[in-house]
């Protein structure tokens, strides 16, 4: 996998998915509403880990810096 999300990017997604976890967990957001968003808050972590999003790659994005 080549990179494609570049550090701005990245913290964004982290910062995103840590407030959905908090609202989650202090029942602001809850049902199937509550569990889909925090399925995708642990998709941007994932993404984030990797600096690889495959939604990305389909449109030819890159957030990162090239050499």
């Amino acid at each position: 996998m080549i990179k494609n999300m570049g550090i701005i990017d990245r913290f964004a997604r982290v910062i995103i998915a840590g407030i959905i976890a908090v609202l989650f967990y202090q029942d602001i957001i809850s049902g199937y509403l509550g569990t889909a968003l925090v399925i995708l808050g642990f998709v941007f972590v994932l993404t984030s880990l990797f600096s690889f999003c495959p939604i990305y790659s389909l449109f030819g994005i890159k957030t990162c810096k090239t050499k």
